[in-house]
């Protein structure tokens, strides 16, 4: 009974926002690097090469050097570089949105990736509660987001559709861009550094804590081992599926898409503070796939918490579940960092 009225709510919610584009299925081998694109055989193997490479050689395909500049206003408002160059001069710059601690008694931070087609608002309560609580936070903008979206969009499409390695590579961007972060609160003085993503930034934030060891703690907000199958299954990218539909069975592409996915990386969290956070009655990150992750956990007898929100993907950000939520993330962040 519990679990039918939360399904409802959840399709209802995402009902809200009716605007989703189905686009057409695309290899998008033109934005593999050069190198990769003169592979022989067919798209898929293409890319499959590439991606095999990607997952074997990870430190190089998300390698990153720091901003050669970085600017902060008088606002608060972080400005730099990606360390991705796509065909959207827009996307290139990266926004982020500093909340510095009001009583700092140590130096620590937070950098938070917010959820696929978050707005410019999204999160900002949660980063002034953890300012509150003495520990700065860095909002960042995801690629193709806010600021960083071209006019011939209004949602951030590019990060996540039927296009396959444009979903590569701009995923690839944001770890990037993430790692550039990083290293601007580094540099500021902050020794203990966490990261804490939801949904789409979930699956990031654990890709950049595998990859940068200056992350101390992650807080990952909806979980799943494979990139490929929340994409599939999940009821916020309907839209994204019926655009491959015909194009591509599910394990091609989890196996095209596996380095922007956590599977493959689990063992790079082991010294990593980690918290799991899944939704009992999730349809956008289906509840088995959650599961999926939390087993390579513990199978791997990896250090973890793990916290199952009694509600949905979407009624997370409803009350008073956004509340229980919020005091969870917080929570462990203050007690890892």
């Amino acid at each position: 009974m519990i679990t039918r009225l939360f399904h409802h709510w959840e399709r209802r919610l995402h009902r809200v926002t009716p605007d989703r584009i189905v686009r057409p299925f695309e290899w998008g081998l033109e934005w593999l690097p050069p190198a990769a694109r003169r592979g022989e055989g067919s798209p898929a193997a293409v890319i499959g090469a590439y991606a095999r490479t990607a997952v074997a050689e990870s430190e190089a395909f998300y390698a990153a050097t720091p901003a050669p500049h970085y600017a902060l206003d008088a606002q608060n408002h972080l400005t730099f570089e990606s360390a991705a160059a796509t065909p959207h001069p827009v996307n290139n710059i990266v926004h982020a949105r500093y909340f510095p601690a009001v009583a700092r008694t140590r130096p620590r931070a937070v950098l938070v990736l917010p959820h696929w087609n978050a707005d410019e608002t999204g999160y900002v309560g949660l980063c002034q509660i953890l300012a509150r609580f003495g520990v700065s936070a860095l909002r960042l903008t995801l690629p193709y987001h806010e600021r960083r979206m071209p006019s011939e969009l209004h949602r951030a499409d590019y990060i996540v559709s039927a296009n396959v390695g444009r979903t590569l590579m701009v995923n690839r961007q944001a770890v990037v861009d993430a790692r550039r972060a990083i290293w601007w609160l580094a540099n500021r003085g902050y020794d203990a550094v966490g990261i804490l993503g939801t949904s789409l930034g979930s699956c990031l934030s654990m890709l950049t804590a595998c990859h940068e060891p200056l992350v101390r703690a992650a807080a990952l907000n909806h979980v799943s081992p494979f990139f490929a199958d929340v994409v599939w299954e999940g009821l916020s990218t309907v839209h994204v599926r019926a655009g491959l539909d015909g194009h591509i069975h599910l394990p091609t592409l989890r196996r095209l898409w596996l380095p922007i996915s956590p599977q493959p990386f689990v063992d790079r969290i082991r010294d990593t503070r980690t918290l799991l956070v899944y939704a009992r009655y999730d349809l956008t990150f289906p509840l088995h796939l959650s599961r999926e992750l939390v087993h390579e956990f513990r199978a791997r007898a990896i250090p973890h918490q793990v916290v199952a929100l009694p509600c949905g993907h979407y009624s997370t950000g409803m009350t008073p579940f956004k509340y229980l939520d919020g005091y969870v993330l917080t929570k462990f962040l203050l007690k890892a960092l």
